[in-house]
């Protein structure tokens, strides 16, 4: 029993409500957080668990000591799109695919409003919410053909300078035309939305959220897994692996930031919550046609804890890596060094480079 209780006190706050809010034209990327933003980078996605816990971490083993050095020493990650592992920082310059470009054509942000009381899956647990979601549609669409789309847990790309990137980067050739729906949180119902693995929340997503994203910004998206992927941090990293290990007939290609794949919401189908894919669910599960990028930081959540608990975010991502090699995904990990959990320059720096990993082998359909 102090056992247990050592453990709860070590997991991070990650169930502390996140405020809704608008989606809000993103920040240049020099500038502070907005206000009601979580410290140390993007609403909600820092948010979930930055605190350390009020007891004292369980030391770590040498071996889990061994473990972490090791990625210091991993190759550079710089204009390589290899499949591989690999460190960066600790300088992050903002890539300069965050600042808009003269003669670059800038597509349109769609906001709209979900209530709660609406829905069929989340309809609030103690009182109903409102849920705001941002689609960006790219310039030069021509309504009614098929776009491949990004769908962002937490708005996650009005934060990051998305909009701005995705303008950029499909000017120049280097991604497809793409759409982006950028999903708000369920607030207080953060956590039971992400870090729960189920189906629940990609049915949601499927089932409400695009169907709706599609008449307000009259698009239509893409039913190819190939041309969908999912983006998140921290929770709402666990929540892009999730949709996409439930639904992987709609969903190959997924990017995370400080994914939460560790024991933070048990539940009798997952007794490690997303610790499973690292514990079960990828060892034990035929290879999926997943292409993934992953990112940790050396300051991570639980960083300094003991893998015992399954609640340290760097071994937990670092260990996801190697079953990704050892099985022959395409993937590429990042360990970033001198930086904490889901920190805004890291993103800033490293997203454009990373969506161009994930999207490398997409094939455009012939018209």
């Amino acid at each position: 029993m102090k056992f247990l209780i050592a453990s709860l006190l070590l997991i991070p706050s990650a169930f502390a409500q996140i405020p809704s809010v608008p989606c809000i034209p993103a920040p240049a990327p020099a500038a502070a957080p907005p206000a009601n933003a979580p410290p140390g980078g993007g609403r909600g996605p820092a948010g979930a668990g930055r605190g350390a816990g009020r007891g004292a971490p369980a030391p770590q083993s040498p071996a889990d000591i061994a473990e972490i050095a090791k990625l210091s020493e991993l190759p550079a990650w710089g204009q390589s799109l290899a499949t591989g592992d690999y460190s960066h920082g600790p300088a992050y310059p903002t890539a300069p695919e965050l600042a808009k470009r003269v003669g670059v054509p800038e597509g349109k942000v769609i906001e709209f409003v979900m209530n709660s009381a609406e829905s069929k899956f989340y309809p609030g647990v103690n009182a109903a919410f409102q849920r705001h979601v941002c689609v960006y549609v790219p310039a030069g669409y021509t309504a009614g053909t098929e776009l491949p789309v990004i769908v962002a847990a937490d708005a996650y790309g009005m934060r990051y300078n998305l909009p701005t990137i995705l303008d950029n980067m499909i000017y120049d050739q280097r991604l497809p035309l793409m759409a982006a729906v950028m999903i708000d949180n369920g607030g207080s119902e953060r956590s039971m939305e992400y870090d729960t693995v189920s189906n629940k929340y990609v049915e949601f997503v499927e089932a409400e959220v695009l169907p709706r994203a599609e008449k307000e910004a009259n698009i239509k998206l893409s039913k190819n897994p190939d041309a969908r992927m999912t983006l998140g941090g921290s929770s709402g990293g666990a929540v892009a692996l999730t949709m996409a290990w439930f639904r992987p007939d709609l969903y190959h290609r997924i990017l995370t930031y400080s994914g939460t794949f560790v024991a933070l919401r048990r539940t009798p189908e997952a007794p490690f919550g997303a610790y499973e894919y690292i514990e079960h669910l990828f060892p034990n599960s035929e290879k999926k046609p997943f292409r993934l990028w992953i990112q940790v930081s050396e300051n991570d959540n639980g960083s300094k804890s003991s893998s015992e608990n399954r609640n340290n975010w760097v071994i937990a991502n670092s260990r996801l890596a190697k079953i990704l090699k050892d099985n022959g995904y395409p993937y590429q990990f990042v360990y970033s060094k001198g930086a904490g959990h889901t920190q805004r320059k890291v993103i800033n720096n490293s997203l454009p480079q990373a969506l161009e990993y994930v999207w490398l082998d997409y094939t455009p359909p012939r018209r």
